[in-house]
């Protein structure tokens, strides 16, 4: 079975899916960055302005405007969509106060949407989680164990935190159907009360984990994957986050530990490295 190419977040790559983006363009937008975002909003804040502009200049009645003049059409269309009113330039005829009429509804529409949407990306609840780049695999209370590190970046808590970790692994059926089987790995710990900085996850490769007997060779040669998945409630704003992160068979790295991120101070106090989380050192296997 081929691999499944790494190339975006999921490792696979989705073809003939069926897609609707301007049926869909609020959640489209509220999953696209910012800058897509403010420029999609600007595009259409000046496409408003820009037909609105065409329309007075082809009804006329703007008093201070210059005859045949798109730029003064133009920047009349921004103050009247802005409600600024400057005064220079003004309706004067019957058409043109409709059309002023008609782009204040539209501006209050667009700029209402503008609004909505941007609330909504800033509330919308992120974790601030970092994984180790690499998962180890080494002796631990006399048991081959699996070991993936994570950290909280913020300075809070996540309360009631989850973890869960899957293998992912390429396998035949007996009728000959390859398929990708999903196995949920029994940890050692799942869940943390207040979870601060760091967490180590640890799954013990006993005979009844599906990672049973493996090592480097056999793992390199298995199309496999871990997931490891998390969620909880930020302590600060009492949303739930989640975090999610991949380790493909080649980050699996037997006969390695994590580095200590903890540290005695001469005071008694106990200091935490950041440093360190992604660094790893020799260990029995």
């Amino acid at each position: 079975m081929a691999k499944k190419p790494p190339e975006d977040d999921s490792g696979i790559d989705v073809v003939h899916a069926p897609q609707d983006l301007f049926g869909d363009l609020y959640h489209s937008l509220l999953r696209a960055s910012w800058w897509v975002t403010i420029g999609v909003i600007a595009g259409l804040v000046l496409a408003v302005n820009f037909a609105f502009a065409l329309l007075f200049l082809w009804s006329g009645g703007v008093s201070g405007a210059r005859a045949g003049s798109f730029r003064d059409a133009f920047f009349f269309s921004v103050q009247t969509a802005g409600t600024i009113g400057y005064g220079a330039m003004y309706p004067a005829s019957t058409a043109a106060h409709l059309l002023v009429t008609v782009e204040s509804i539209a501006a209050l529409v667009v700029a209402a949407v503008a609004t909505g949407l941007i609330f909504s990306k800033f509330s919308i609840p992120r974790a601030r989680l970092e994984f180790a780049r690499e998962a180890c695999i080494f002796r631990y209370d006399g048991q081959p164990t699996l070991a993936l590190r994570l950290s909280n970046t913020r300075s809070n808590y996540i309360v009631e935190a989850q973890v869960r970790v899957t293998l992912t692994r390429a396998e035949t059926t007996q009728e000959g159907v390859p398929f990708y089987r999903l196995y949920d790995l029994r940890l050692l710990r799942d869940r943390s009360p207040a979870l601060g900085r760091s967490w180590q996850v640890m799954h013990s490769l006993g005979p009844d984990s599906p990672l049973y007997g493996y090592d480097a060779a056999k793992t390199l040669a298995t199309d496999l994957e871990l997931i490891v998945s998390l969620t909880g409630i930020d302590g600060t704003s009492s949303q739930t986050i989640h975090g999610r992160h991949r380790y493909l068979a080649e980050q699996l790295r037997f006969g390695f530990r994590y580095a200590d991120m903890l540290n005695a101070k001469p005071d008694g106090r106990v200091e935490l490295d950041y440093s360190k989380l992604h660094e790893i050192t020799p260990a029995p296997l």
